[in-house]
């Protein structure tokens, strides 16, 4: 016997003793402690009704589709799709033979056609019923015949969850509404809610089997899905939709007004969103002036050949608040003089911490009286006028009676530290297609005085002449911190679709935002809304604000950078923000690839010398 037999036999020994020696464990007992994916996945328990099944905590009700209409209209099924519910959808489709469907439809034909001819001959009125059944089966015999149309066995079962039963019916009464007007009827799968369940779970198993005969075309109206898309034949990519990876490209100046608010906690990119917007409406002819706080857009407006204005104390760029726009043909020059003194007296108001009442009436009333002294006044044509500056200001209210103690507050604006600020004529010009004004350098106490002082410059600007044009005001919650600044750019957001003007609100502090009287209704005259990533602190705010459902508000809370809910009009979106490689290099607000970025071209600088 070789060494090979030997080593088999003392195997099969052993395994034998083993035998012997180890009690043999039932099946059952031995599945019984096995886990199972099923285990894991499964409710504790379930409550079966005869129509509703409860799931822990929630209820369910499965629906099917009894009825179809003649005809089915492309996307008849996507108002239902897009609900703001939460339910699954099953559909099954099953092929038929075309040979014996071709077999029953030539004995249909024979028997609809003899029911005609038997009619024709007692004499009786044509019955249209038949007539129009008859032509319909002999159509869809010559689609089968020619294999331009299949036949499937077709089953829609729909599972709605609620909170509690009367929810339940409530969202199964709007389902109905929807279908039964376009003449499609469901119906609850009563005493069948069991089976109804296990057909909707992704299982494959069509347990209720109620299933209509439906050919190739109709079937294509239902399935894919078709969502709420956001692309048209005009206007810039803003992202691509997370729903179906379609394109979302919108023309924001296609809407009633042409104005947008972008919230979302720091890090989330917002800059880099509305950087990408305006470098690819750049592209399309849009002149578009930014309030850079942080001095993100000074690249792109160097690579785009626009211009860069730092404001700050120490800046060579002046704005002087006394200066006015151009009277236009529909506008008198009392009411363009009015509106500018009211204005000012609002900037004076955040620069002086507050004014009293009677203070309020002095400034009004020396306002006027500086104006005139340059011989600006109502009744005059002020288009060529030389406008005054604070000290001319200043020099008013020390001679009035009540304004010395304005005046004395004034000093720090025309002969302190921060003269060199506002105590100048205008030296800025706005004339390329990209402009940005930075404020970085600018004090936190003197900041929202800059975005009033520069955002006022833009409107009197813009007012000169219509063009298509985008204003974003960046960390916009500086402006609303104050009444003035946001009453003065909620008068903006109303007023600029009468100059071709969009405005673009982008802020992090969704709090003080809201905060403010104003912050509301400038969201309501915002046409576009963009939600990107929220933080736990704030989201109850926004969903309440922007009527979220409880899955938006986790895909907000769980979105990553570039990544939130588009509304445009009565639609919305799931997003994501994608840029090419050249347009991430020159938006960029990184400051890793921002350092590699500065270091590339130091290095290419040093290879030219």
């Amino acid at each position: 016997m070789s060494f090979l037999d030997n080593l088999l036999n003392q195997k099969k020994k052993n395994s034998q003793e083993e035998n012997e020696i180890l009690p043999v464990i039932p099946r059952e007992i031995y599945e019984s402690g096995v886990l199972r994916l099923q285990d894991i996945i499964a409710p504790s328990a379930l409550e079966i009704t005869p129509n509703h099944i409860k799931i822990g905590e929630k209820v369910a009700r499965v629906l099917f589709v009894m009825s179809y209409p003649r005809f089915l209209a492309a996307n008849w099924f996507s108002p239902v799709i897009n609900l703001d519910k939460v339910f699954d959808i099953s559909i099954f489709i099953h092929p038929i033979d075309t040979v014996s469907v071709l077999r029953q439809l030539q004995k249909k034909v024979a028997e609809v056609q003899s029911q005609i001819h038997m009619k024709e001959e007692k004499g009786f009125v044509r019955d249209p019923v038949l007539d129009t059944a008859y032509s319909d089966l002999e159509d869809l015999r010559d689609k089968l015949q020619q294999a331009q149309e299949k036949l499937f066995n077709v089953g829609l079962y729909i599972t709605v969850y609620a909170d509690t039963v009367e929810e339940l019916n409530q969202t199964e009464t709007e389902i109905k509404s929807i279908l039964e007007s376009k003449l499609v009827y469901v119906k609850p799968s009563l005493f069948q809610q069991k089976e109804g369940l296990e057909t909707v779970f992704p299982l494959g198993t069509d347990k209720l089997d109620i299933n209509t005969q439906l050919n190739s075309s109709p079937i294509s109206s239902l399935f894919p899905f078709v969502s709420f898309d956001l692309s048209s034949d005009k206007g810039i990519l803003y992202g691509i939709n997370r729903h179906n990876n379609s394109l979302v490209l919108f023309d924001r100046f296609s809407l009633e007004n042409y104005n947008s608010v972008i919230f979302a906690k720091a890090g989330s990119g917002k800059s880099y969103t509305t950087k990408l917007e305006v470098l690819r409406s750049l592209m399309f002819g849009t002149e578009v002036i930014v309030i850079d706080p942080e001095r993100e857009y000074e690249y792109l407006a160097e690579a785009t050949g626009g211009r860069y204005f730092n404001i700050s104390l120490n800046s060579q760029h002046h704005i002087n608040p006394f200066d006015l726009p151009p009277v236009r043909e529909d506008e008198s020059p009392a009411d363009v003089l009015r509106s500018n003194i009211i204005s000012l007296v609002g900037l004076f108001r955040i620069m002086l911490g507050g004014l009293t009442t009677e203070e309020d009436s002095i400034m009004d009333r020396a306002i006027t009286e500086t104006y005139a002294a340059k011989d600006i006044t109502a009744e005059t044509d002020f288009s060529g006028a030389t406008p005054p500056i604070l000290s001319d200001l200043e020099l008013v209210l020390a001679g009035m009676e009540g304004g010395e103690n304005l005046a004395q507050r004034f000093a720090k604006y025309t002969k302190g530290t921060w003269a060199g600020f506002i105590n100048q004529p205008s030296n800025v010009d706005i004339n390329k297609k990209l402009v940005v004004f930075s404020i970085r350098d600018m004090e936190d106490e003197l900041r929202p005085v800059g975005m009033y002082l520069i955002t006022h410059f833009i409107w009197n600007t813009i007012r000169k002449d219509i063009k298509k044009r985008l204003l974003v005001i960046d960390e916009a919650w500086w402006m609303m911190k104050y009444e003035d600044t946001a009453s003065f750019l909620y008068g903006i957001a109303k007023r600029c679709r009468k100059y071709y003007l969009g405005l673009a609100t982008i802020t992090q502090d969704v709090g003080d935002f809201l905060a403010s009287p104003y912050g509301i209704p400038i969201i309501t005259n915002s046409s576009i809304q963009l939600l990107l990533k929220q933080s736990p602190a704030t989201i109850d705010v926004v969903q309440r604000t922007f009527n979220l459902t409880d899955e938006e508000k986790f895909l907000l809370l769980e979105s990553d950078v570039g990544e939130g809910i588009f509304f445009a009009g009565l639609k919305h979106v799931a997003i994501k923000i994608l840029a090419s490689y050249t347009e991430d290099q020159i938006i960029t607000s990184d400051p890793a690839q921002l350092m590699a970025i500065k270091k590339a071209k130091e290095e290419f600088n040093l290879s030219q010398q």
